[in-house]
């Protein structure tokens, strides 16, 4: 299976913090799964800490590509047409970061792992 994590859902599992669900560490951890990471996550990763918003993921945020390669992540590229989608998707949820990744998720036919219930509203498929 491939799964496209949510940047909550990376950091969690790059941290070792416990707020991972057991369905989500179990989809991560599963070596038979292709573990994808949006760029617009590491997009996020590097603005939340040059805003003094992610304070424990320094070491993260200096290199994530580096972060990602420890663990065979492999990075998803975002691509013209995920930006045209991300724009028009129908909803209220209006974060950026999270509409790229809904949008990706769609077009790609992947499965998110992450906690926020208002991707639902885009109609991709959710695991946590």
């Amino acid at each position: 299976m491939r799964i496209l994590l949510d940047t909550h859902a990376l950091l969690w599992w790059l941290l070792g913090d416990g707020n991972l669900s057991t369905a989500a560490k179990a989809a991560i951890g599963d070596e038979r799964n292709e573990v994808l990471v949006s760029a617009a996550s590491a997009w996020e990763i590097a603005t939340k800490f040059r805003l003094g918003k992610l304070a424990g993921a320094g070491r993260i945020a200096a290199d994530i590509r580096g972060c990602l390669r420890s663990q065979g992540f492999v990075e998803l590229a975002i691509a013209v047409e995920d930006g045209q989608r991300a724009g028009s998707l129908v909803g209220l949820h209006r974060d950026p970061f999270d509409r790229m990744l809904a949008a990706q998720a769609l077009r790609l036919d992947v499965t998110i792992v992450s906690n926020n219930e208002l991707l639902d509203l885009f109609a991709v498929r959710r695991v946590w």
